[in-house]
């Protein structure tokens, strides 16, 4: 079998430690409005914080494809992934009041189709367009606000 070397394998999945590093994978979903991206923000179900989609690995499924199912869960996106990490961010993820898992958060571009408004987490979260400079200014964690204050849709691997 011979393997393209741009394409992303499926992932494969280890038992885990409670001590591990966990990985999610974030989809930074854009569109172009006249000429300039707009990427599309979600707020946390817990916090009401604004966050990019993101989610558990998928045992079959590449990263790209990941980011694009929790996109759909988390804000409605019908849209393409692309297999190119644009970047990572790290963060403690909630799991209860008194506990975190410390996570790294791989983000993927999910270019935006169309949303629908009947999706699996509607009731649970708001969704908002925003500039790059204006998304990175809402989100708390350092890393992600620098990928989204350079992300430019132009610079990414067709």
């Amino acid at each position: 079998m011979s393997l393209h070397p741009y394409r992303q394998m499926p992932i494969t999945l280890r038992p885990r430690i409670k001590s591990d590093m966990r990985t999610q994978f974030a989809a930074l979903c854009y569109r172009m409005t006249n000429d300039k991206p707009e990427i599309l923000l979600v707020t946390s179900r817990g916090s009401g914080r604004w966050i990019l989609p993101k989610g558990w690995p998928i045992p079959g499924k590449t990263p790209g494809e990941c980011a694009l199912i929790e996109a759909w869960e988390e804000a409605g996106v019908l849209g393409k992934a692309h297999e190119q990490c644009l970047g990572i961010f790290s963060y403690h993820k909630t799991t209860d009041p008194k506990n975190s898992l410390p996570c790294l958060g791989l983000v993927f571009p999910v270019k935006v189709k169309a949303l629908t408004n009947d999706y699996p987490e509607a009731d649970q979260r708001k969704r908002k367009w925003m500039r790059p400079k204006k998304a990175a200014a809402r989100v708390d964690e350092p890393e992600l606000a620098a990928i989204l204050r350079h992300f430019d849709p132009k610079a990414l691997i067709r």
